[in-house]
């Protein structure tokens, strides 16, 4: 899709691209006050109300947010690279203190930095602006979830500094092969990690805005926890197909449906061209998830 950039008015910010259009929006939702240039892009203004955790994905029609560990950085391909959807995770990036991920999206994803600016560098200066009005950071931390210490140490995101969450059994395997700008982060000792402790482990680091881009298996994780509270899906309008090839939906390693269902309220809905940006908010879990889910990878 090609971008539509906009004459900057006199004196003012240059336009981002042709704004998302707004479809619906629930009443009473938190309000950062964007920036001019953001708030225009974006269709309207955006806020959280913390503590709050949550996901952005995007999917084809058929539900597939990744095409198989043949494929690095498959949801570039699913997206189609299309601004309007780089411009949302650069902003949903900029909203938060922290960027959650897992090792598996580490690795599937080389070269990338999981920076506002990385993915919609025309709204650097603005991203700045939004971060500097929330008193956050330059830029997010990067925080990446492992309990066994598996991680490709040579990333570039890890080389410009991350926190890395793992077990004590994950931070004796990576003792001494983690670049100095990173920092190991053990809540808890033994060999699983739970997504409380992670989390609880952030907050008093002060991250209480935490936004994860997944994969499905950390998401699945944090449900079976109780623990996401919001979902942007764009479903981009492509269809993937399915065959022989492992191609997983939001979720994996985690059954909701039939019995232990997470019922969601749509809280707001945006189009661009063919592409829908939608924004749910998670209800409480309506069954107890049995603990056996807690991330030993």
């Amino acid at each position: 899709m090609a971008e539509h950039n906009t004459a900057p008015a006199a004196g003012g910010t240059p336009g981002l691209l042709e704004p998302l259009e707004p479809l619906y929006e629930d009443a009473g939702q938190p309000r950062f006050g964007l920036p001019p240039a953001l708030a225009t892009a974006y269709g309207g203004d955006l806020g959280f109300t913390p503590p709050c955790v949550y996901a952005n994905f995007v999917s084809s029609i058929d539900g597939v947010v990744a095409l198989g560990p043949e494929y690095p950085s498959s949801g570039s391909a699913i997206s189609g690279r299309a601004p309007a959807d780089r411009f949302v995770m650069g902003l949903l990036r900029a909203c938060a203190d922290a960027v959650l991920i897992g090792a598996g999206t580490l690795r599937a994803t080389p070269g990338h930095q999981w920076t506002p600016d990385h993915v919609f560098p025309q709204a650097a200066p603005d991203f700045v602006e939004l971060r500097r009005s929330l008193r956050r950071a330059t830029q997010p931390e990067l925080v990446v979830v492992t309990a066994s210490g598996d991680v490709p140490t040579e990333h570039p995101a890890l080389q410009s500094g991350a926190l890395v969450a793992t077990t004590a059994d994950g931070a004796r395997r990576l003792d001494g092969r983690l670049p100095a700008a990173c920092e190991i982060l053990t809540p808890v000792e033994g060999s699983t990690l739970r997504m409380a402790d992670v989390l609880a482990a952030l907050r008093a680091h002060g991250h209480t805005v935490v936004l994860t881009e997944g994969g499905p298996h950390l998401i699945g994780h944090l449900l079976s926890e109780g623990l996401l509270d919001e979902l942007f899906l764009t479903t981009s309008p492509v269809l993937a197909g399915r065959a022989d090839t492992s191609r997983p939906g939001l979720i994996a390693g985690l059954e909701l449906l039939p019995n232990r269902p997470v019922w969601t309220d749509l809280v707001s809905a945006r189009r661009r061209d063919s592409y829908l940006f939608l924004r749910y908010r998670l209800g409480p879990p309506r069954a107890h998830v049995a603990p056996h889910s807690a991330l030993s990878s």
